[in-house]
């Protein structure tokens, strides 16, 4: 059946899903499927690999909720304290609920949002390019979003009371900032000591060296003839804070180590990084009757096109959750999420898996890559 992934892989380059991926899982002895198809660069010849650096963009933000949920065991962060409590500032943000005119119209909050709101998204903190709302305030007032790592980004306002429904937002950029402010570390150094540099993540990093850059595939867009033309987009190199929803640079193997992390209850071989304990609740509903919204619209198409999840999803501390299962596809309450440009994965507690695949395109949830995504899965299961 390996052959049979590595033809998944093969047919999507071929066809022009991609320009080239990267495909790893592991079980619980270890790696048990790697394989890459096409090309690092669409304008150069050298291949994809394993081993290639990326932007895992939104991959990071699991790593900062175990940075917070190591916290949390040392007992100096409880779940459901106030935001405001460790960052005072998190209580000047308002609700943004309309405009008149051009003139956004804001009021306090009904409630305090909670440690556990960041972990859950449910603090009524959005992303401008799946809130039309969020986008206009920022063009209008100037705020700025993540990507040019301004502290400006903390001005933007909540989109809902606190606890009331689930939108994805910069939560984690605040989570981070509380790990900070707690650990007395900035967040990259945090991560190597406690996370990274125990899984032995060597190229999960803040910044790359000039070798792991030349070594990285750039963000591809499609040109005006529909083929795939390399970028320059890349993270603000001299950032105000590391966004602890955003930051890393990793490569797919380096990845998998945190992966079976997870899958292993907390410890990978002899290096435990969270309780077991800890683990179940990651991957145990924190939203109540809540649900992660079936269907999400773009405010920005060139970012990310619609997405379409389906109903009954949930949200455990820090992972997209599913509550039923797919035949030939991972089992009820596993664990997952993705990244920006195309990245994506999954833990499977019930069937002893986890999965990744890596691309590095725009926008996100391109339906060919979506569909990339759900083949290699299936390929991936059928092979077990």
């Amino acid at each position: 059946m390996t052959i049979k992934i590595d033809e998944v892989l093969t047919a999507a380059v071929d066809r022009g899903a991609v320009p080239g991926v990267v495909a790893m899982a592991a079980g619980d002895s270890g790696v048990i499927y790697q394989g890459a198809a096409g090309l690092r660069d669409a304008g150069a010849s050298d291949l994809i690999t394993p081993d290639t650096m990326m932007r895992i963009a939104s991959m990071t933000k699991m790593v900062t909720a175990t940075a917070a949920l190591q916290l949390v065991e040392r007992g100096v962060l409880d779940l459901d304290a106030p935001v405001d409590a460790y960052l005072p500032e998190f209580a000047d943000l308002q609700v943004l609920e309309g405009f008149e005119g051009d003139t956004p119209v804001l009021r306090a909050p009904a409630s305090r949002a909670t440690i556990r709101n960041l972990f859950t998204h449910t603090t009524g903190l959005a992303y401008w390019f799946w809130d039309r709302d969020l986008d206009r305030y920022e063009q209008l007032t100037g705020t700025p979003n993540v990507l040019p790592g301004t502290l400006g980004a903390f001005k933007s306002p909540l989109m809902f009371d606190p606890g009331t429904r689930l939108e994805y937002g910069i939560n984690m950029d605040w989570l981070g900032r509380v790990v900070e402010a707690l650990s007395g570390q900035p967040l990259n150094e945090y991560f190597e000591a406690h996370i990274t540099g125990p899984l032995g993540m060597s190229n999960t990093v803040a910044r790359m060296t000039e070798a792991q850059r030349a070594n990285s595939t750039p963000i591809h867009v499609r040109g005006e003839d529909g083929a795939w033309v390399a970028t320059d987009i890349d993270w603000a190199q001299q950032p105000e804070y590391w966004g602890g929803g955003h930051f890393l640079y990793s490569t797919p193997r380096d990845y998998l180590q945190f992966q079976r992390m997870l899958l292993g209850h907390g410890a990978l071989g002899d290096v435990r990084i969270l309780a077991a304990d800890t683990v179940v609740q990651v991957f145990t509903n924190q939203i109540g009757s809540l649900e992660f919204p079936p269907t999400i619209g773009t405010a920005h198409p060139e970012l990310s096109a619609d997405v379409n999840l389906g109903p009954g999803l949930k949200w455990g501390l820090g992972l997209l959750l599913s509550a039923t299962g797919h035949p030939g596809m991972r089992a009820p309450g596993s664990g997952s999420w993705a990244g920006l440009f195309n990245t994506h994965f999954w833990v499977d507690p019930a069937s002893r898996v986890t999965g990744a695949i890596y691309s590095q395109t725009l926008p996100f949830a391109d339906p060919a890559a979506f569909q990339l995504y759900a083949d290699f899965e299936q390929a991936l299961y059928a092979s077990l």
